[in-house]
């Protein structure tokens, strides 16, 4: 297979860390194509920054972070929720550097309605989280409760994600520059000059999958849907994941005899 660079994006106030292993899965099942995982401006590495209210310069921010660390044009970008409007404003202002976008359970402002980009059923628990006093482990707990599907895979995660709540904590301010941003962007009309493969969960619980699947019939992009997994679709089935993105790539021409089939 094509060795491309990946470049993977996170969503709302969430960081690289919380990809677990799932960026090594991920390049195994494409025979060691490189990885790299940014932090959007205000989370994990990057949490004393304040986090820019428009996508378009969380997009810039991220480009310069890959120039500086190296990174080797084009890139393909794997890109989660908030993450994949960046990924998408990212091919729009520079469509040489990038070679392609997968979008997972993201949203888009115009094409999709605000009850829908965000389910109302979630705002209670969205506000506790935002305004409780709970620990570093029960909000993580109360974020895997809104986001996972499979109670295996967030039990294991739990500690892990709790420590990085404590050790690198996304400010409210940051959270709600974030949600503006978010709430603000508004895509191009047309896709971008870049093959895409949507990715989505039928049981997503915080974002409608009417939003993924109405945006691949729009733009007339591939799509895959998992039938159970929820809203962090890397976390609940990462296997599967990797597997659409390694099926996407065979017809592009992205495969070679080498590639690991599993």
């Amino acid at each position: 297979m094509t060795r491309g660079s990946w470049i993977l994006l996170r969503g709302l106030t969430r960081e690289s860390g919380h990809w677990g292993g799932f960026p090594a899965l991920l390049r195994e099942r494409l025979s060691g194509a490189p990885v790299t995982t940014l932090d959007l401006p205000g989370n994990g590495a990057l949490n004393r920054l304040a986090s820019p209210m428009r996508i378009e310069a969380i997009t810039q921010h991220c480009r310069d972070q890959a120039r500086a660390l190296g990174v080797a044009a084009p890139y393909r970008l794997l890109a989660m929720s908030m993450g994949a409007m960046v990924a998408l404003d990212w091919a729009a202002r520079d469509p040489q550097a990038i070679a392609g976008c997968v979008l997972i359970n993201t949203s888009l402002r115009p094409f999709d309605p605000w009850y829908r980009r965000l389910r109302p059923a979630n705002y209670p628990a969205l506000l506790r989280l935002a305004l409780g006093r709970a620990d570093a482990a029960e909000k993580e707990r109360q974020v895997l409760r809104l986001t996972s599907r499979n109670t295996a895979a967030a039990a294991a995660v739990l500690g892990a994600w709790a420590e990085l709540r404590q050790r690198r904590p996304v400010s409210r301010g940051n959270a709600l520059r974030q949600l503006c941003a978010a709430a603000r962007f508004r895509p191009a009309e047309h896709p971008p000059a870049t093959p895409l493969l949507v990715l989505c969960s039928r049981q997503d619980g915080l974002v409608d999958v009417r939003c993924s699947t109405g945006l691949a019939q729009r733009w007339q992009a591939e799509i895959a849907l998992h039938p159970d997994a929820g809203h962090d679709l890397p976390l609940d089935d990462g296997a599967w994941v990797a597997e659409q993105v390694a099926r996407w790539l065979q017809p592009l021409g992205f495969t070679d005899p080498t590639v690991n089939r599993g």
